[in-house]
């Protein structure tokens, strides 16, 4: 028989672990004296407590590890578990290898540059939105193509709202898509997040789907002088181990009579390389 503390020092685990394993029943002592308390172990006990351990490295519940080694989970079942820790660990790989690659890029940018980069990039989900557009055809995705497009699409829905009675309408969110000509152009949607049930004669309401996995850069100024910001995430994915899955979207966040004080996120889909 071993004392609490050999059992420990041989299983490779903690006396207070050993103590927590008894009072759940995972494992609990051959022996224990009736005058003093103290715990005592079995030999055999050891293929147990490795089994306990072997169980939890894979990632299961102390419930689970329970279960398993009384018998209570059957192999299919076990099999099914084993599959699903699996899929959570490969999961959990693509995402530690996505953020070892956003390290890269990001040491690559300071040695190249020189200093720290004041743009930077996040990956998130966005979710779906409610919103009323209007639409029309831009030459190219450039912004001396674009803006004189949006400018006056955003100006009509803005005034095909007010006339409906609509309040409280905005963030802008401006989303592109090719035209499908063959020559570069672009579809130009101008959108406004809305409130439910709004209607607006002449005016496009449905729901915007989510972007399950975006690259989103914030740009500070007028959308005229996007270019730089648009490059440095064109740049950032491309080093990133992902690739670009269509238009970026611009959320308009600020948008001051001061068009230089305008703040956007651009937000691009993505896939893997």
């Amino acid at each position: 028989m071993f004392t609490i503390g050999d059992f420990a020092r041989y299983g490779r685990v903690s006396v207070r672990m050993l103590r927590h394993y008894d009072a759940i029943g995972l494992l609990r002592p051959a022996h224990v004296d009736p005058h003093s308390g103290y715990r005592f172990y079995s030999a055999d006990q050891l293929a147990r407590l490795n089994r306990v351990i072997a169980l939890k490295e894979l990632g299961f519940t102390l419930d689970q590890v329970g279960a398993v080694l009384d018998d209570e989970i059957g192999a299919d079942e076990l099999r099914g578990m084993l599959r699903l820790r699996q899929a959570e660990l490969e999961t959990a790989l693509e995402e530690a290898r996505a953020r070892l690659a956003q390290v890269g890029a990001r040491l690559r940018a300071i040695e190249s540059e020189g200093r720290m980069s004041t743009q930077d990039v996040v990956v998130k989900k966005i979710p779906a939105v409610r919103i009323a557009e209007l639409s029309g055809t831009a030459g190219s995705f450039g912004p001396k193509d674009i803006s004189p497009v949006i400018g006056p699409l955003y100006d009509e829905l803005c005034r095909r709202l007010e006339a409906a009675g609509v309040t409280g309408f905005g963030p802008g969110i401006a989303y592109y898509e090719d035209a499908g000509r063959g020559d570069g152009s672009v579809v130009v949607h101008a959108g406004t997040t809305i409130p439910e049930g709004t209607v607006a004669e002449g005016v496009l309401v449905h729901v915007l789907p989510g972007i399950e996995e975006a690259a989103t850069i914030v740009h500070r100024g007028s959308m005229d002088d996007v270019l730089p910001t648009e490059q440095a995430l064109a740049a950032w994915i491309a080093d990133s181990g992902h690739r670009s899955a269509g238009y970026a979207r611009e959320l308009y966040l600020e948008c001051p009579e001061d068009r230089g004080r305008w703040v956007t996120e651009l937000q691009e889909p993505l896939t893997r390389a």
